[in-house]
C-alpha cells in the first residue's frame, strides 16, 4: 500500500512518528496524523484545515491538553522525578544513548507500521492504522490512484472517533463542510 503514496503522504506518515516522538508518546495515533499534515501547510487540503482556523499551533496545544506530554514522564513528574535531567545525568558519565535498548532486546515486529528496525518510532495505533487504510478507500472512491495528503485527512475525517477527529471537532468544524472543501481542493 506504502507505494501508493505520493512523496508528501509519505513525508506526513513519517512526520506523524516524529510529532509522536516529539510529544512523547508511546504510540503514533491520529492526533499525529493530524498533526504530521498540519506539517504541510502548502498541501490544499491541510490549507482547508488551516484556512478554518484550525492550524499545528493550535492542534498541538489541543493534543497536549488531551494527552499531556507521555504517559511515563507526567507521572514521574508528579513525584518530582525530571525524565530529561535523569536522561541527561546518565548520558554524561555512560555516553549517549546509554539508556536506550539494544537493538537485540527490541520486540521484534513485522511490517512497516511497525518499529522494526527504526529507531525511535512508535507503533501505529489501531486507529491510526484504520486512518492509513481508510486512506487507500478514499483514494479508490475518488479514482486517484495515489494517495495524496488529503487522502490521509479524508481518512481520519471517516474514522471519525480518534483524537484527531475530536481535536477538528472541538475546533468547531463539521466534517461534511471539511470534507467537502478538501475533495474540492483535491481537484
Amino acid at each position: 500500500m506504502f507505494e501508493r503514496f505520493t512523496e508528501e503522504a509519505r513525508r506526513v506518515v513519517v512526520r506523524a512518528g516524529q510529532e509522536s516522538a516529539e510529544l512523547r508518546h508511546g504510540h503514533v495515533g491520529t492526533e499525529h496524523l493530524l498533526l504530521a499534515v498540519l506539517a504541510e501547510p502548502a498541501d490544499p487540503a491541510a490549507r482547508v484545515l488551516i484556512e478554518a482556523g484550525l492550524d499545528r499551533a493550535a492542534a498541538r496545544h489541543a493534543v497536549r491538553r488531551l494527552l499531556g506530554e507521555g504517559d511515563d514522564a507526567r507521572a514521574l513528574a508528579t513525584i518530582g522525578v525530571d525524565l530529561d535531567a535523569v536522561r541527561e545525568a546518565v548520558e554524561s558519565v555512560f555516553g549517549a544513548g546509554a539508556l536506550d535498548a539494544p537493538p537485540e532486546q527490541e520486540p521484534r515486529r513485522r511490517g512497516w507500521f511497525r518499529s522494526e528496525g527504526r529507531a525511535g518510532r512508535s507503533p501505529f495505533t489501531s486507529r491510526g492504522r484504520k486512518v492509513l487504510e481508510l486512506s487507500l478507500r478514499e483514494s479508490l472512491r475518488l479514482k486517484s490512484g495515489h494517495i495524496a495528503v488529503g487522502h490521509l485527512l479524508l481518512g481520519l475525517l471517516r474514522e471519525g472517533e480518534g483524537l484527531g477527529a475530536r481535536v477538528i471537532a472541538a475546533h468547531g468544524l463539521d466534517f461534511a463542510a471539511v470534507r467537502r472543501a478538501v475533495e474540492a481542493a483535491m481537484r
